[in-house]
């Protein structure tokens, strides 16, 4: 089993930053890829973007040029940085990822995350 906690979502004007965070514990060596999604009461739950366990990425065309996922094996975290925030980006932001074995997959609890000035 994978537990994840997300942190780091905010109120932030447009123009803004906000860096998410998202810790994983439990069965941390059967980790794959990792990845955020995010999802509005309008819409299905839509991918932001991914980092594969070697570290590639991947993203949406809607957040390419301004968004940055990241990882840290070493502190099990994975991050989304977020620049030039738009109200369109409002959503709760969820954390995933799969298991490497199973291909069993874990979220998080979800972070708000409100563009609006």
């Amino acid at each position: 089993q994978v537990q994840l906690v997300e942190s780091g979502g905010d109120l932030v004007q447009p123009g803004g930053s906000l860096r998410l965070s998202c810790v994983a514990s439990g069965s941390i060596y059967r980790i794959n890829t990792m990845g955020w999604y995010r999802q509005t009461p309008e819409k299905e739950r839509d991918i932001v973007a991914t980092v594969s366990r070697g570290g590639s990425t991947a993203y949406a065309d809607s957040v390419k040029g301004r968004f940055t996922i990241s990882r840290d094996n070493a502190k099990n975290t994975v991050y989304l940085q977020m620049n030039s925030l738009k109200p369109e980006d409002t959503a709760v932001y969820y954390c995933n990822t799969d298991d490497y074995y199973t291909h069993k997959t874990y979220w998080g609890q979800g972070t708000q995350v409100t563009v609006s000035s």
